[in-house]
């Protein structure tokens, strides 16, 4: 399995070079072409006498746009493609494109919140969260001044059901493409809290570590399992060891709508304590496989 085409949403800003070096990276491992754009409001219409200022608009939209490409080129080099797309939201231009350019994956950097290290979720990555019609890649806050050389694990979110079970063949295949480690995990909430009885916590461990066993079964490489527990999941994601060039993936919830992103509460919460790169699949129809080829 390739990923044959990146798109990176870029602002000359830090935020887009955290998301550019990511999609850099990737698209170097994967040996995918690159698209790099800038999404600016639309210069408005104004027929008569406005029509000095709606030039002057576009000449300012336009010199920002090639000020923030010459930024973009000297990580991305000139064989990345370079456009401009216009709309009142810069998530809403990147799915459009994303629909009409055979995208395989769109990267963006993390909101203008958040603590270094993590991914705040801004209007961006609302609106991409929850209708990319292809996967959402997220690069934490910070990414850019320290990437690593290159992705050394995918790790799984893993809660059973088909839309992991379908996460699950991606990321073996993926794995196998990038010549990487692969890693199940599951989360157990609610450890360490006196209102929750231990026989209840050593169910939910028995049968995390059930699926877990289940889900690595009969896969083309092998897969390494691991539960994670915390009275929360910021403390949960915090209990295990993360490799600089890890990266994290999430199924799409299975109530969201077929073929786009679509965010549950306890994803958004884990995207929120994710120390590291995560990337959100679409969902699939039932029994079908989720593919990042066309």
């Amino acid at each position: 399995m390739k990923i044959e085409h990146v798109l990176a949403g870029f602002l000359p800003d830090s935020r887009g070079h955290d998301g550019l070096a990511l999609a850099v990276l990737l698209a170097g491992q994967t040996g995918a072409r690159m698209t790099v754009a800038t999404v600016q409001p639309p210069p408005w219409p104004s027929p008569g006498p406005g029509r000095a200022d709606e030039s002057a608009w576009r000449a300012y939209l336009k010199e920002q746009a090639t000020t923030g490409f010459d930024q973009a080129r000297q990580v991305a080099g000139e064989d990345a493609d370079y456009i401009t797309r216009f709309n009142r939201g810069s998530g809403r231009g990147l799915v459009e494109l994303a629909r009409t350019s055979d995208v395989d994956v769109v990267v963006i950097g993390s909101g203008p919140r958040g603590s270094k290290g993590h991914i705040s979720l801004g209007s961006t990555a609302d609106q991409l969260l929850h209708a990319s019609p292809a996967p959402v890649l997220l690069a934490p806050k910070g990414y850019a001044e320290d990437p690593p050389t290159g992705i050394d694990r995918l790790t799984v979110a893993y809660r059973r059901g088909p839309g992991c079970d379908s996460a699950l063949s991606l990321a073996v295949a993926l794995a196998a493409t990038l010549d990487v480690p692969l890693r199940l995990v599951t989360l157990v909430v609610g450890a360490g809290r006196a209102k929750i009885e231990q026989q209840m916590l050593e169910d939910l461990r028995a049968q995390a570590a059930t699926d877990l066993e289940r889900a690595a079964e009969g896969q083309r490489r092998e897969v390494e399992v691991e539960t994670l527990e915390g009275g929360n999941v910021t403390t949960a994601m915090g209990g295990t060891e993360w490799r600089q060039g890890e990266l994290i993936i999430l199924a799409s919830s299975e109530s969201g709508p077929l073929r786009r992103v679509f965010l549950g509460d306890t994803s958004v919460k884990i995207i929120r304590a994710a120390p590291r790169p995560v990337l959100v699949l679409t969902r699939q129809p039932f029994g079908s496989r989720q593919t990042l080829t066309k």
